[in-house]
């Protein structure tokens, strides 16, 4: 099951919707898909979806998904990075009204450098990347959680 996300902010992705209908339609992608569509306000035609999923359910629909395409949401991407999974991120862009910047480009491309995801840019064909993350290989994330709180716990002993 591919699963489709697009957050809890106020800002639409329509065109991410749009394209993945598009791609069921034509049968280029076959496989279930499924999509937390946030706030977006186009009604998908080919596959199920929902506006928001409470953590569980959005935990167990990354755990069952063999491919996860979202926004350059951070926490979104970590936990599919973290879950394993391959993940295609197609970043919301300002010129379409998706965001108040283009911060989400830069996530993606960042992330996209290291290997963990890959991005989806206006200039690419979507289908031809869900093909793509099927044979590539992704790297492994590895957190920086545990340094920086030592350091601030260091930080503050020394007080």
């Amino acid at each position: 099951m591919i699963f489709v996300v697009l957050g809890t902010q106020k800002f639409q992705c329509n065109r991410l919707l749009k394209e993945i209908d598009r791609l069921v339609e034509n049968g280029s992608i076959t496989e279930k898909v499924f999509a937390q569509k946030g706030n977006s306000d186009y009604v998908p035609q080919h596959y199920e979806y929902t506006d928001f999923l409470v953590k569980e359910e959005f935990e167990k629909y990354v755990e069952e998904s063999s491919l996860l395409i979202t926004h350059s949401g951070v926490g979104t991407i970590l936990s599919a990075v973290k879950h394993k999974k391959p993940v295609i991120v197609y970043p919301r862009l300002k010129k379409y009204k998706e965001h108040v910047d283009n911060h989400q480009l830069e996530i993606a491309t960042d992330f996209s450098k290291k290997g963990l995801v890959l991005m989806c840019g206006e200039q690419d064909d979507l289908g031809q990347k869900i093909k793509e993350s099927r044979t590539f290989s992704f790297g492994t994330y590895v957190s920086q959680r545990e340094n920086v709180l030592q350091t601030i716990r260091d930080y503050i002993q020394e007080k």
